[in-house]
């Protein structure tokens, strides 16, 4: 899952982007309005962490410019602006929660999760298929009910596999989900986490198989079903 901090304060942004990728997510960070309409208007992403104050426009325009365009994505406002009136007003206007500032850390990794699982998509929180089962709030993998690690990045490919079990995934969604904008993306780096993947599942007795459609992108499926080829 992608998420798009919009927040000024370069420290805060810096702490909540290394909360939220420790957490499983790829982040964005930007800085103002402008930014942030173009981040948008480039990626797809999971839910919006939206300061109201920022330099060269409010949050608030922001909010309303991608409701304006259909956009469902969650909103969750988080800003200093502690007036009721001011709260209930953003709420009206389209956001999905208000946090105001200062916040613990542990609270807004929490909303941020609340709101996820209002996605029909996204709201199971342990995904599974054959043996094996992804817990989406611990990041924790286990397979025929045996803990494993795997690395972050690959965690987050799986799940994104598993959340569209027996169906294509391309590997540019793979990109999306697992990279933000200046992580550096070598041209086989999908490619090489979904071999590492495989082959972690593979050594613990994983009753899945992850199978490359050659120019598409990815299916996982259980063992037992049958893949289809191109």
């Amino acid at each position: 899952m992608r998420l798009l901090v919009v927040e000024d304060n370069a420290q805060l942004a810096s702490l909540i982007a290394k909360l939220l990728k420790e957490n499983g997510f790829a982040v964005d960070a930007v800085a103002t309005a402008d930014a942030a309409l173009a981040a948008m208007d480039t990626a797809h992403y999971d839910l919006l962490l939206l300061d109201l104050s920022l330099p060269g426009g409010d949050g608030a325009d922001i909010l309303k410019a991608i409701r304006r365009r259909g956009r469902s994505t969650p909103v969750l406002v988080a800003t200093a602006r502690a007036d009721v009136t001011q709260r209930v007003q953003t709420l009206n206007e389209g956001a999905d929660d208000y946090l105001v500032k200062p916040f613990s850390l542990e609270e807004l990794l929490a909303r941020v999760r609340a709101l996820l699982r209002r996605s029909p998509q996204l709201a199971e929180t342990v995904l599974t298929a054959g043996n094996v089962a992804l817990d989406t709030a611990s990041l924790t993998l286990q397979v025929a009910d045996t803990p494993i690690e795997v690395p972050r990045r690959e965690l987050v490919v799986l799940a994104t596999l598993l959340r569209q079990c027996g169906r294509l995934v391309s590997r540019q969604n793979l990109i999306n989900a697992v990279y933000s904008f200046d992580d550096e993306v070598t041209p086989n780096a999908i490619e090489a986490a979904v071999s590492r993947l495989r082959r972690r599942l593979e050594a613990h007795g994983a009753t899945v198989s992850i199978t490359a459609m050659r120019g598409l992108g990815y299916i996982l499926v259980p063992a037992d079903v049958h893949t289809p080829t191109l």
